[in-house]
């Protein structure tokens, strides 16, 4: 309804411009709002004050030629002009009616709009390194990544869903070499495991794997692996350098084929069960971008050369950097190490130059909340390398923290004490974790309550959303035990029978769904879908409790029954996005 009344207000400047009545006022921006008092009418526009100045006119005398240029519309039963210059607009009977019809003819493509048609998004999200299971923090940011993926879609984007596989950088090496070690233990050898090593019980399963497959094939004596390797932590060293100097040592003595044998399995183990656990999870990609894929087709050397030409890096030490100083940031950055390899940013710039090249129209990238200082300078580079970083948009998600029995759960993956999302959703199920992920804003910082989602209570809102949903199709089968029969077609005859407060205010809750998808897109807030559901399933709760359906008069008892339904489907189309299923019992 918004859309209509921004059109007559449209139609309107455009006459009164046509006749000199008001100077040519291009992209003015037309701004509808529901009024916060029912006897000022449905919605008001300020197009009046906003216009004012321009028109060298009174607001209320620019209000008063507005209404008068306005079309007439079946729609509106009434315009009138209140306060300094606000237009509040009184929707006919037909017209509050209408949207229940729209409802049960649209069915599940009601809400879906054209607002973002022809418009490409590429979404980027979870992408955790495959060093060990999906843990409950990335679960919120692929709850969230994939409901404003869902939101996207609803509002017309073109969207293409992508996962990063980080595969190509030092964490992936750790991993490997900590599964080497692992099957080195297996193989008999004995000493202590690096303190920087992956300790989760899947590094042991790998390692069994590997040994399982293998046999001794692959082992070399604990003395021969750690001859000559720094200290570690716990003896006074540096638990960095021993690491890094394992690896090294386990490239050496395993050879490049066999080490990438070893890498492989274990970037191959996990990643299928970060697959499967997403998939699981109703989280799906249309594309797994590999990170090596940058180096082996030649994308990471193209960026470095755009680099080179840019002018913003030199030579230091050994090692190329890119003069971030020169966009902000507090330090420059290395893009080349002195070896010659290539740093995560380096391949990093080269992936989002790679977005870019893909032509997508906006690139919007889910990070955790710690990789905050990163966002400028991948803009940076960007603009460096002479592409427009204001295609680029990141959102940062903070990490949920998870709560059972009132105490603080540990979440570390390198130490392997940590709850996986699998674990999370056995325990309360997929629909509760990606409601209760969704129900903030990603910047905010959240508390998973276990309990409060586990439970069948009002208080859990997943709860309160789905039981609207059943207690709806409940009333069906009451219907039909009382030997009643629903005719939507009476019912559509009968819409204005539907006068009580409570039936006015569901209509009303049911006719902001569409614009809810809007706004919640466009501001990337999934979580407005969620608040809204709960209100509309108060809406219904307060209807079902105050009225009811089933009476002996077939008008009220159908319309009645036609609004439900509508509110049925509303519900269940906003679930839908949100990943949640919309039960028919509880």
């Amino acid at each position: 309804m918004k859309h209509h009344i921004e059109n007559l207000i449209a139609s309107a400047l455009a006459g009164l411009e046509a006749t000199g009545a008001l100077p040519p006022a291009h992209g003015a921006a037309i701004t509808i709002d529901h009024t916060k008092s029912r006897e000022h009418g449905d919605f008001a526009c300020n197009i009046a004050l906003v216009l004012a100045k321009h028109a060298r006119a009174k607001p209320r005398e620019l209000a008063e030629k507005i209404v008068k240029a306005l079309p007439a519309s079946e729609k509106i039963s009434k315009v009138e002009i209140a306060g300094p210059g606000f237009i509040n607009f009184f929707l006919s009977a037909d017209a509050n009616h209408g949207v229940i019809r729209e409802i049960l003819d649209q069915r599940e493509h009601f809400g879906r709009s054209r607002l973002g048609a022809g418009r490409k998004v590429q979404r980027e999200f979870v992408s955790a390194n495959p060093t060990g299971p999906l843990h409950v923090g990335h679960g919120r940011g692929a709850a969230y990544g994939a409901t404003l993926a869902n939101l996207l879609d609803a509002a017309g984007f073109q969207v293409h869903r992508e996962y990063y596989i980080n595969d190509a950088g030092r964490q992936m090496d750790i991993l490997a070499t900590s599964v080497w070690l692992r099957y080195l233990e297996l193989c008999g050898e004995k000493f202590d495991f690096p303190v920087n090593g992956y300790k989760g019980d899947y590094v042991y399963d790998i390692g069994a794997t590997l040994h399982r497959e293998n046999g001794d094939k692959y082992r070399h004596a604990a003395a021969k692996v750690f001859e000559g390797i720094p200290a570690d932590e716990p003896k006074g060293g540096d638990k960095e350098v021993h690491i890094d100097a394992l690896i090294e040592r386990a490239k050496s003595l395993l050879g490049a084929a066999t080490y990438r044998l070893v890498f492989d399995l274990g970037l191959n183990v996990i990643l299928d069960d970060i697959r499967q656990d997403l998939e699981e999870f109703g989280v799906t990609y249309d594309q797994w971008f590999s990170e090596r894929a940058l180096v082996e087709d030649g994308a990471a050397n193209r960026a470095i050369e755009r680099l080179k030409k840019s002018g913003h890096v030199y030579e230091k030490e050994g090692a190329l950097w890119f003069r971030s100083t020169d966009y902000g940031d507090e330090k420059d950055r290395v893009v080349v190490r002195e070896n010659g390899q290539k740093t995560y940013f380096a391949h990093d710039i080269a992936y989002h130059m790679d977005k870019l090249e893909r032509g997508f129209d906006r690139v919007i990238d889910i990070w955790g909340a710690d990789h905050h200082g990163y966002v400028p300078r991948i803009k940076a580079a960007l603009a460096a390398i002479g592409d427009d970083p204001e295609r680029l948009h990141v959102l940062l998600v903070q990490f949920a923290i998870l709560y059972k029995g009132g105490e603080r759960m540990q979440m570390s993956t390198r130490s392997g004490e940590f709850v996986t999302l699998r674990e999370l959703r056995h325990e309360v199920g997929n629909d509760a974790a990606r409601f209760f992920y969704v129900l903030r804003k990603c910047e905010q910082h959240m508390d998973f309550d276990l309990d409060l989602a586990k439970s069948q209570s009002n208080d859990n809102p997943v709860f309160y959303v789905q039981y609207a949903h059943a207690r709806i199709h409940s009333v069906f089968r009451q219907m039909k035990e009382k030997g009643f029969a629903h005719d939507p077609a009476n019912g559509d005859r009968n819409l204005a029978r539907l006068t009580e407060p409570h039936e006015r205010g569901l209509i009303e809750r049911l006719a902001r769904y569409p614009e809810v998808i809007e706004m919640a897109a466009t501001a990337f807030e999934p979580h407005q879908v969620a608040y809204y559901l709960r209100e509309l399933a108060y809406d219904f709760h307060t209807y079902y409790g105050a009225h009811t359906f089933l009476v002996d008069d077939a008008a009220v008892r159908d319309a009645r029954l036609n609004l439900i339904v509508a509110a049925r489907q509303v519900i269940a189309n906003g679930l839908k996005l949100l990943g949640v299923s919309a039960p028919e019992t509880m």
